[in-house]
């Protein structure tokens, strides 16, 4: 079964001890539905830096990534299904990227 990285854009950090635990609940809601196709419930990242050619920018560009999460699933129809109901997707804070991993012998 392949395995799908989701890219996190968007979301924040909650600014109240009740809007932290509202989140943490609605996430571990989500894990435990998924558990069985979570390869890595992966995490929040901090700020990025976008490095090209012309040098490196401190941004994230547009849409900076704000966090990943590994999962299997029987194609990428299945995986986006999983990602719909994904908190950020749910409350309307954020966007699910959706690649799968090709593995490379090397």
């Amino acid at each position: 079964m392949p395995n799908f990285l989701f890219v996190y854009h968007g979301g924040g950090m909650p600014d109240t001890q009740e809007e932290i635990d509202k989140s943490m609940a609605a996430w571990g809601k989500w894990m435990e539905v998924n558990g069985p196709s979570l390869v890595e419930p992966g995490n929040p990242v901090g700020m990025s830096k976008t490095v090209s050619a012309s040098g490196v920018a401190d941004n994230g560009g547009a849409n900076p990534v704000s966090g990943y999460t590994i999962i299997s699933a029987d194609d990428i129809d299945a995986a986006c299904a999983i990602a719909k109901s994904n908190p950020m997707v749910a409350d309307g804070s954020g966007s699910v990227e959706i690649a799968e991993i090709v593995n490379m012998e090397m």
